[in-house]
């Protein structure tokens, strides 16, 4: 399948975060599929609007416009993760949000890839009472993309998308293995050639730790990444402010 001009829309996961760094830059799945998709299509433009901290409001309301103005024919959305975990969230407004962009983008005559969201009770056991909210979204994110023919990748129906080794330290992004098997995930929703189910294959299995080390885990993460989080959110702030797009424009990719 030939794809011209890639466009991809979201947060900080599709950002390419904790894949590099803000110093060299951040690579992530999307960059990953754009190489991958530019090796077959060498003409390929692409272009990633997505910004860190972004709800599905604002990446409606900003990216959305962005993206259809760039007329892409092939745009990833994963949006929706900075909302769920906040309190008082709408999962109504939320996939509505998601369904207008699935909406638009495929009326423009894009090809739309979507994603549900693994298991966070398994990623991040402090939070695990948000995993019933989880399930609910998921759930309709595979409807609004089935209403409008947009291909998902459902993350949550492999046990390996919890693994900790796919995830960094922070709970919140995907290590370099993470966002390649995100990118080869996408690969494989969008049949390109050479792509197949591997992504999804489990890794080695380690030793279970002792319980003492589990526990030090959780108080350490708590400290270092939860307690943080919370902190910006009640003084109302958020890792994006004041960011802009990584790449803004249509570019051939070798030059990302």
């Amino acid at each position: 399948m030939g794809f011209l001009r890639y466009v991809a829309v979201g947060d900080s996961q599709t950002e390419g975060l904790n894949d590099g760094d803000d110093r060299a830059g951040y690579r992530g799945w999307a960059d990953r599929l754009a190489e991958s998709l530019a090796v077959r299509n060498p003409g390929l433009l692409y272009a990633n609007l997505a910004v860190r901290g972004q709800r599905a409001g604002q990446i409606r309301a900003g990216q959305l416009p962005a993206a259809l103005a760039l007329e892409p024919d092939l745009v990833t959305v994963m949006a929706g993760m900075n909302d769920l975990v906040r309190p008082g969230f709408d999962v109504e407004a939320v996939t509505a949000d998601l369904e207008a962009m699935f909406e638009a983008f495929t009326a423009s005559g894009a090809r739309v890839v979507a994603f549900t969201f693994p298991d966070i009770a398994r990623i991040a056991p402090l939070v695990r009472h948000l995993r019933p909210r989880l399930l609910d979204f998921n759930e309709r994110i595979r409807g609004a993309a089935a209403r409008h023919g947009v291909l998902v990748v459902d993350a949550f129906a492999y046990e390996v998308t919890a693994d900790a080794r796919l995830w960094s330290t922070d709970r919140i992004h995907a290590t370099p293995l993470g966002h390649a098997r995100i990118a080869a995930a996408v690969a494989h929703a969008l049949e390109l050639p050479g792509s197949d189910a591997s992504w999804s294959d489990a890794l080695p299995p380690l030793p279970p730790p002792p319980p003492w080390r589990r526990a030090w885990t959780e108080l350490s993460w708590a400290g270092t990444f939860l307690t943080p989080w919370l902190v910006r959110r009640l003084r109302g702030r958020s890792s994006g402010d004041g960011r802009v797009a990584k790449r803004p424009a249509l570019l051939p990719v070798r030059e990302a």
